[in-house]
């Protein structure tokens, strides 16, 4: 059985793709950016994004009834590989040991005020 998650605490797009996708005993969630889902601002710099994007990917998880603690896998863009230690401290103070199976690559991202995009895939175990 696979459902979209489509999180009321995101502003309405017209964009073609969900915020997540649940199946079975996985969650997926689309790549997240630092953009505050209340109010639509984007943060300012790469730790305050990190920070906003890692929150987003919460919400996303809590929809599908899952936590942070479920993630076991995260992909991380930056379009600027020397954001790399900056955001590396922010994203190891948001997780706890041991952490999630992990891929970073410098890319380009869809908007150049965009400092960071992360994706991730949870496992519920139910």
């Amino acid at each position: 059985m696979k459902e979209a998650i489509l999180s009321k605490k995101f502003p309405k797009s017209d964009l073609p793709f969900s915020h997540g996708f649940k199946a079975g005993n996985f969650v997926f969630t689309s790549g997240q950016v630092g953009r505050n889902p209340e109010t639509g601002e984007l943060a300012e710099g790469i730790e305050e994004q990190t920070k906003q994007t890692l929150k987003n990917i919460e919400i996303i998880l809590e929809e599908a009834g899952c936590s942070k603690s479920d993630i076991i896998k995260v992909t991380v863009f930056l379009p600027d590989i020397r954001d790399y230690n900056d955001m590396n401290k922010v994203y190891g103070n948001f997780f706890n040991k041991p952490h999630p199976a992990r891929s970073c690559v410098e890319a380009k991202l869809a908007n150049q005020k965009y400092k960071v995009e992360i994706e991730a895939i949870a496992y519920k175990n139910s």
